[in-house]
């Protein structure tokens, strides 16, 4: 079976591995650079169970920045281009999926193309209407950056959605999810065919719950240091009762990264005419807790804070959307001057802050120093540091 991936990010490069393993898979993006690294056995992104697959592990994988001569003979395309939200819009912005899906069907129009790109509920079938009834899917993902291979490999479920009352697309939907399936490790993976509209709102939902989790225990966060309270001790007390759990509890400056932010826009902009309270209580509690990391580090009178890393979290090369960028413009709002340490820029300044990668330097500068997540490297500094990684461990 040949498949074609669309995209090279963490969503489509964790496919294309896990496909390749059985299947012929060809992996297209706009970056040539990105291809080419892939056709050298490298990884783009930096994910260890990525990197160890296309090192050590045969695959049938190829890449490329064209589509070219690559679709006529693909069953399956997977779609996993970008669809960044747009404030103004007030909407994903979904047009590199319509520029494939355009590709596809004057190539190869009995393709069965599975979008896994996070797009608005009812999309599926807007494209459907839009492009008559072809063979489209809508399959979710829930990875992790910088573990979104392991995350296929042992899926905590896998959701495929088709069309309503089309039984041959269910039957297609059920193809690919043994197909993924048949990639994993994990054995006895819970498997959820769906409508095509259902499994949009799952992907959405499921994010969504993470992120009010995440705003939970900042707020507790924030009561707890504001009253001169112990919020580990706290979360530890109530992560005994096994309804909550000891899970995603950390406190921090604010969820971010690829997909929490725009997700619980997305799925705010589609309770335009829904009674809601939750869901927007979520998109504000996340800038309430900028202002008040904000607030709390210009408590401290600094002329310079230094931000330790922009990644979101540790073994992580992603800080698109980081939720410390947030703290930083408000930092500057202020006046204060703001210096950035981060490894994986190159440039000397990120949006208007300088970048200093002498660790030592950095350290000298900086008045106070802000880690989202906190680096024992930051040891003999730490009277400067401002965190709220409560669980950090050596």
């Amino acid at each position: 079976m040949k498949i074609v991936v669309a995209g090279i990010g963490y969503v489509g490069l964790s496919n294309a591995v896990l496909l390749s393993q059985n299947h012929e898979v060809y992996a297209y993006d706009i970056s040539e650079e990105r291809a080419n690294l892939i056709n050298e056995r490298k990884s783009p992104l930096q994910d260890k169970e990525i990197e160890e697959y296309l090192e050590h592990r045969k695959l049938n994988l190829r890449a490329g920045s064209t589509l070219d001569g690559e679709l006529q003979a693909a069953d399956y395309v997977i779609i996993a281009t970008p669809t960044n939200y747009d404030p103004d819009k007030n909407y994903f912005d979904t047009s590199s999926v319509e520029t494939v899906i355009e590709q596809v069907l004057s190539a190869n129009a009995e393709a069965v193309i599975v979008i896994k790109s996070t797009v608005p509920v009812g999309y599926t079938e807007r494209m459907l209407d839009k492009y008559g009834r072809h063979n489209f899917l809508f399959s979710p993902e829930f990875l992790r950056e910088g573990q979104a291979l392991y995350d296929n490999l042992y899926p905590s479920r896998i959701v495929v959605g088709a069309p309503k009352g089309n039984i041959e697309l269910h039957k297609k939907a059920q193809e690919f999810a043994e197909l993924l399936e048949e990639g994993a490790i994990k054995e006895k993976i819970a498997v959820l065919i769906t409508d095509t509209t259902e499994a949009e709102a799952i992907k959405l939902f499921a994010n969504t719950y993470l992120a009010l989790r995440v705003a939970y225990f900042n707020e507790l966060d924030t009561y707890a240091e504001t009253k001169g309270l112990d919020t580990r001790q706290i979360i530890e007390g109530i992560g005994l009762d096994p309804r909550i759990g000891n899970h995603y509890n950390n406190p921090s400056f604010g969820y971010g990264g690829y997909c929490l932010p725009k997700d619980t826009k997305q799925l705010l902009a589609n309770y335009n005419d829904v009674p809601n309270d939750i869901m927007t209580a979520i998109v504000e509690a996340n800038r309430t807790r900028k202002d008040f990391i904000s607030t709390q580090i210009l408590k401290r009178n600094p002329r310079t804070v230094g931000v330790y890393r922009l990644t979101m979290k540790a073994n992580s090369d992603n800080f698109r959307h980081s939720s410390i960028q947030g703290v930083m413009k408000r930092l500057k709002g202020e006046g204060v001057r703001v210096i950035v340490h981060e490894p994986t820029i190159q440039e000397k300044e990120f949006y208007h802050s300088e970048v200093i990668n002498d660790l030592q330097e950095f350290k000298n500068q900086a008045d106070v120093i802000i880690a989202n997540r906190y680096d024992k490297v930051l040891n003999d500094v730490k009277e400067k540091v401002y965190t709220r990684d409560i669980f950090y461990r050596d």
